[in-house]
């Protein structure tokens, strides 16, 4: 559990709600030529990755990420890296994965697993992001913005709200987290780092709403 833990209110919770249901793509999943595991604190990625991978939806897997102050701890080598392990422990094959271990953002999750498939002679048509349940919309953003010619389709752990903040172990962590992804969502395309995606009000609302009480520790300044 977090410094930070208070109780969440009902009203609170609704509103959180609102934008992880939001954050989610809702992509239909099919075959596609390559995916990626972006990098994070959540080893679901890799685990969902796995499963994937072995449903037959890709031949080829990309992790990328290196570390960030909130991963060092618990993945020493690099998120890609334990990432990577993760996956064939899970039966992916250690041929059908691609390692980048030093992106420290999204925008180079993205470039810089672009340039690992180019040196692997693979330029793919379709890609499949697979990232935590809250930065789906982020991150498809992100690949409209800086890999234009692709296809992008995004997928997470199918988990409800309440087992993913049952997983993190600290609600308020996780609102932080859900404001400071819709932030970036609406402020980065002002920036050039992503597509613009319309926000409905009662979504902006909500996120208002949340930072006013005090929901900021992932916010951008």
């Amino acid at each position: 559990m977090g410094d930070n833990q208070q109780t969440i209110t009902e009203s609170q919770w609704r509103r959180a709600v609102l934008i992880w249901d939001y954050h989610q793509m809702q992509h239909v999943l099919r075959p596609v030529d390559v995916a990626i595991g972006l990098g994070s604190h959540d080893l679901g990625v890799a685990t969902y990755c796995a499963e994937l991978f072995r449903a037959g939806l890709f031949p080829t897997l990309v992790f990328t990420g290196g570390n960030s102050p909130t991963t060092a701890r618990v993945f020493p080598r690099g998120e890609a890296v334990h990432y990577r392990e993760h996956a064939i422990e899970l039966g992916v094959p250690a041929e059908a994965i691609l390692l980048e271990p030093y992106a420290t953002n999204t925008g180079e999750n993205i470039t810089r697993a672009r340039e690992v498939l180019a040196g692997a002679d693979i330029h793919p048509s379709t890609v499949l992001l697979v990232c935590k349940p809250y930065m789906e919309r982020r991150s498809y953003a992100t690949a409209r913005q800086l890999w234009p010619d692709v296809e992008v389709s995004c997928a997470s752990e199918p988990l409800e709200f309440s087992d993913y903040v049952k997983s993190i172990g600290d609600e308020k962590l996780v609102l932080d987290m859900l404001v400071g992804d819709l932030q970036r969502v609406i402020e980065y395309p002002k920036f050039g780092f992503a597509t613009e995606q319309e926000v409905p009000e009662d979504v902006r609302a909500a996120y208002e709403s949340l930072v006013c009480d005090g929901f900021t520790s992932r916010l951008i300044p």
